[in-house]
């Protein structure tokens, strides 16, 4: 499975969603700053088909809103 966490350096939610991944100690989520990287901006808008983060792209798919990324995460713990 692929993971992909599209981010922003100063977004308070995808800090929220950051904390929860360090917290569980996953290595297997790729980061994506679209403050950072002008590819990822344009990655997010045309896969996910707007600019909200943080946004985890589960295989391709995008999944919106910090909750239920948590939610996600939890419910799907790294093997």
């Amino acid at each position: 499975m692929k993971l992909e966490l599209f981010i922003g350096t100063t977004c308070p939610y995808c800090h929220m969603v950051q904390k929860e991944i360090e917290k569980e100690g996953r290595t297997d989520i790729e980061f994506c700053n679209i403050d950072t990287s002008d590819a990822h901006m344009k990655r997010l808008v045309e896969v996910g088909g707007k600019e909200q983060i943080p946004c985890l792209f589960i295989d391709g798919k995008p999944l919106y809103e910090s909750r239920d990324i948590v939610k996600w995460l939890r419910a799907n713990p790294q093997s």
